[in-house]
């Protein structure tokens, strides 16, 4: 066992196993919602409007970076409390990200990048116009979309191991997955905002 070097941190290395297990079934669930709302759309309660979501996962996906930029901030101070807390906060809203993407996703047809009369097809005539920055702006989207499923178990595994007290094992893999994951966030209202005068 890892000798504690943070005293000031609670850690839970009973839950370990407990813990690993929840990461993998919560991957599996996510995977298999992301999978599925792509096939079927759900109808939405007459009144409703979620038009309104894409712009909140942008916002949310920007506060996930700031408050990755303060757990950096914090642990390059040795402010390790504040640390976890910054980590709590980013984790916290990209929970909150996931649920609003999935009902977006789960409720609204697919936004086509140059779909000027928003008739949900990209015409010849509408992708030639856009033919150049099109590909920037797939470039961007299918990174965001590859790392963040790709991503998923590996930030829930950096926070176990950090709460667990397997604090070299938590450096060594956020020195990887922390720019990873704000690359994620940053790209996330890049893309809504490359997108935002196509959405209907």
């Amino acid at each position: 066992m890892e000798k504690n070097i943070y005293p000031q941190l609670e850690t839970y290395p009973e839950k370990e196993r407990t813990l690993k297990i929840l990461v993998w079934g919560v991957t599996l669930v996510v995977l298999l919602l992301v999978g599925v709302m792509r096939q079927y759309k759900l109808p939405v309660p007459e009144g409703w409007d979620v038009g309104f979501l894409p712009a909140v996962n942008a916002v949310l996906n920007s506060l996930t970076a700031v408050a990755l930029i303060f757990s950096l901030f914090y642990i390059k101070t040795k402010n390790v409390v504040a640390h976890r807390k910054a980590n709590g906060v980013a984790l916290g809203l990209s929970v909150l990200f996931l649920l609003c993407y999935v009902v977006y996703h789960f409720t609204t047809p697919e936004v086509q990048y140059g779909d000027l009369d928003h008739d949900g097809i990209l015409s010849a005539s509408e992708a030639s116009i856009v033919s150049g920055v099109r590909s920037v702006y797939l470039a961007i989207l299918l990174s965001h979309i590859a790392l963040a499923g790709i991503l998923l178990p590996f930030i829930l595994l950096t926070t176990v191991r950090a709460l667990v007290g397997k604090y070299e094992l938590h450096r060594k893999m956020a020195r990887i997955v922390w720019p990873l994951w704000l690359y994620v966030a940053i790209t996330g209202p890049v893309v809504y905002l490359m997108l935002r005068s196509y959405y209907p």
